[in-house]
């Protein structure tokens, strides 16, 4: 896996010339926590890169539960037992294989791919605004019902899971990317996800991370560019 360094954040990235899955390495004081956990075959990959930076995996954050996200977390539990497993309440659902809605969402079908034999269970069920380490838990739905970004609040990066992808270019969850449309086909509720990435400029994140594509410094000019595509895009598929 490429790793690729911004401060404090290490993105680790299987395949970053064909079909780039990533994930991400933040170090804190006591260790190391993991926000996602790839594919099934990387889990040796992130071994080793966080035995090259010499320090522990001490959390495994989950952004949402689909399979890319999550392929390697049985493998990683197995060789760290002590590491804390997080992900949102609602998402822990999908991560159980549970693809129903709850009564208040959309009725929109969950899609992308939900996993049918994770044996982890998490320790932590997170809601909006809880802390891990450093890391603030955003609720962002849209992607998933219980997709989650997290904020970095010592400097403001944001690791953002699928709410927006910069593989094939800027795009908020939902919206078609001809170059890579794979998380846009997997996206739960296009209008869920608009709102979301309107609450995630709002926070003025000096770095963008997602789990497709490279990283972006000094994001919020571009996000603001592809929330806008976004609005015309909704607005002109309400008309017809």
């Amino acid at each position: 896996m490429r790793m690729t360094r911004h401060q404090h954040i290490y993105q680790l990235t299987y395949l970053p010339h064909v079909f780039p899955v990533n994930c991400y390495l933040i170090e804190e004081e006591d260790g190391l926590t993991l926000i996602d956990a790839a594919l099934p075959n990387n889990a040796e990959a992130i071994m080793q890169a966080a035995r090259k930076l010499g320090k522990p995996i001490v959390r495994i954050v989950l952004t949402h539960a689909h399979d890319d996200h999550i392929g390697a977390l049985d493998k990683l539990k197995a060789q760290l037992p002590e590491a804390v497993v997080a992900i949102s309440a609602r998402d822990a659902r999908l991560l159980r294989g549970d693809r129903s809605l709850e009564p208040r969402e959309p009725a929109t079908p969950i899609r992308g791919g939900v996993p049918k034999k994770v044996a982890t269970k998490p320790d932590l069920l997170l809601q909006d605004g809880d802390r891990i380490g450093s890391l603030l838990a955003v609720a962002a739905p849209g992607h998933t019902p219980g997709s989650m970004a997290f904020l970095d609040t010592r400097g403001g990066e944001l690791i953002a899971g699928d709410a927006f992808q910069l593989r094939g270019g800027l795009a908020v969850s939902g919206q078609v990317r001809p170059l890579f449309p794979f998380p846009a086909w997997a996206t739960w509720n296009k209008q869920q996800s608009l709102i979301s990435a309107k609450r995630l400029l709002a926070l003025k994140p000096s770095l963008l991370a997602v789990g497709h594509g490279n990283l972006l410094v000094d994001p919020a000019a571009a996000m603001e560019q592809a929330i806008i595509a976004a609005e015309r895009k909704l607005a002109a598929a309400a008309v017809h």
